[in-house]
């Protein structure tokens, strides 16, 4: 009889010098990111005086991630995942110090930024594929949850360490210590983190064009897989109320600080959704719940339907973000643990695309519905939207659970005297 799977706590988690060396890497990376991309956006206005050029040099710092995604990650999955990290590490310093460099003309610096942006979907391909080699069993969705924690704290950290530095000194210092955050994450994977051979064998590799559908095919072709994968990207499309803030809270005459506790209330909604999850729910139910979590989370924001007012709508938004960040992040370790170990960096590099671009188009089309029908009835729109998406879902997953249990709910396999 397979053991109940028991819950590992962040002590034990944070225990493991693996898991330590890759949280600490990927903090660094995270907090140079953000800060960098404040010293972009202030040193493209300062020289262009051009707020076009300033949005152009901004999406490029997410836009090319989406290339990447599709047609680099399965690099993680030919080579050690290990290198590949330091190896996208090295060069991204490179072109973020090439930046930093006085007088590089702007469209260079569009192509070194548009280059750095290409590979950090590859990094994080490889990071998810490698986290279930250091936490075996339950560690690994408390590790999720710690990662999604400390990132939420990173990035507002950086956001706010960025304005802060800039405002003293030149924003190529801020650009300097992002190329130094990449360095340093490089030699913490290399002296952290235990060398591993390539997930794909040498006999089992196919040509790299034709590896790349191997992927979508995997994922597209069996229905429990699918479904993880949609409901990852289903999350990306409940928050828009983040792309359309300062509307929202026009509404109620709020000023900039209404606009900040609008733009908090996602990631303090995942901070504490993650946390809770971890302390409170078995390990034996966690896989069942992406489904009625995905439902959850789209239900607050039905209430906007009611109008309410801003002390209402941040509760609501905090709700629906934590439960929508629980249900990715579950939804996300599940569909890591069940891909084959050759092909999961792929899969998660398609998972995080689609994400991506959900993210990005969301706020988009929340502001053109916001034009023609208000922001609180956009924001119900897209919960209604969301739950409608949800149900098929949900029924889909509820079927594969019920008819392979054993695949998608696993014994406990983590070691009691491991370290």
């Amino acid at each position: 009889m397979t053991e109940a799977p028991r819950r590992a706590t962040f002590r034990e988690v944070f225990a493991i010098a693996e898991f330590r060396a890759l949280w600490f890497a990927e903090i660094f990376s995270i907090f140079g990111d953000q800060m960098a991309r404040v010293a972009l956006s202030v040193l493209v206005f300062q020289e262009t005086r051009s707020a076009t050029l300033t949005g152009l040099t901004y999406a490029l710092t997410y836009a090319p991630s989406l290339i990447g995604g599709i047609l680099l990650t399965g690099l993680a999955d030919r080579f050690p995942r290990r290198n590949v990290m330091v190896m996208v590490d090295i060069i991204r310093a490179l072109l973020i110090a090439l930046i930093a460099i006085p007088g590089v003309p702007l469209w260079v610096m569009c192509v070194l930024v548009a280059s750095a942006t290409l590979l950090n979907p590859v990094f994080k391909a490889a990071q998810l594929a490698m986290l279930p080699d250091i936490l075996e069993g339950e560690r690994f969705i408390t590790g999720m949850a710690i990662r999604n924690i400390t990132t939420q704290s990173a990035q507002l950290a950086g956001f706010a360490g960025g304005g802060a530095l800039i405002a003293s000194f030149d924003p190529r210092v801020a650009l300097a210590i992002d190329a130094a955050t990449f360095v340093l994450s490089a030699v913490l994977l290399r002296t952290g983190v235990m060398s591993r051979p390539a997930a794909a064998a040498k006999n089992e590799k196919s040509s790299f064009f034709s590896s790349i559908g191997q992927g979508s095919a995997l994922l597209f072709s069996d229905s429990g897989l699918r479904a993880l994968l949609l409901f990852t990207w289903l999350m990306g499309l409940l928050p828009v109320y983040d792309g359309i803030a300062a509307p929202y809270v026009d509404v109620f005459g709020g000023g900039s600080t209404a606009v900040g506790l609008v733009l908090a209330s996602d990631p303090l909604g995942s901070v504490l959704g993650a946390f809770i999850y971890t302390r409170w729910v078995s390990p034996a139910v966690r896989p069942k719940l992406p489904g009625l979590l995905s439902l959850a989370a789209a239900v607050p924001l039905l209430l906007c339907y009611l109008q309410p007012g801003l002390v209402t709508s941040l509760m609501l938004f905090i709700v629906s973000g934590g439960l929508g960040t629980v249900a990715l992040m579950q939804a996300t370790a599940s569909l890591t643990l069940a891909v084959p170990d050759s092909n999961r960096a792929q899969v998660m590099g398609l998972s995080n695309t689609g994400l991506t671009t959900v993210v990005g188009l969301s706020p988009l089309i929340g502001g053109l519905i916001t034009d023609a029908i208000g922001p609180q009835l956009t924001v119900a729109a897209f919960g209604t939207a969301g739950l409608l998406l949800a149900v098929p879902l949900a029924i889909s997953w509820h079927r594969n659970i019920a008819h392979s249990p054993e695949r998608w709910i696993p014994g406990d396999t983590t070691p009691s005297n491991r370290a």
